[in-house]
């Protein structure tokens, strides 16, 4: 009885991420952001691995992809519902 209705209440990670995800301006918002995410994280890599100096540039796009995904939340009313929160949802669901 008891898995029965933990498998009713389980969180489901791709249905929470399309509902908190419907506004148009959201999406350019978080595509935009994704393509600065990993541009900096490849930046900040590049500079630790290698002889880079990109440092400085690398954490800028990182910061400033954040800023596009909480500005898409914003947007769409979940503020709340930003990715290390719905990680940690689903992390909890599965424990």
């Amino acid at each position: 009885m008891r898995n029965e209705i933990a498998d009713q209440m389980s969180f489901n990670l791709v249905k929470a991420i399309k509902n908190t995800h419907r506004n148009p301006i959201n999406i350019i918002l978080h595509a935009v952001g994704l393509v600065l995410y990993c541009i900096g994280l490849y930046l900040i890599a590049d500079d630790l691995i290698g002889e880079g100096q990109k440092m400085v540039l690398g954490i800028s796009s990182f910061i400033a992809a954040i800023g596009l995904f909480l500005i898409g939340h914003k947007i769409e009313g979940n503020i709340k519902a930003i990715t290390i929160i719905i990680l940690l949802k689903y992390i909890k669901s599965k424990i």
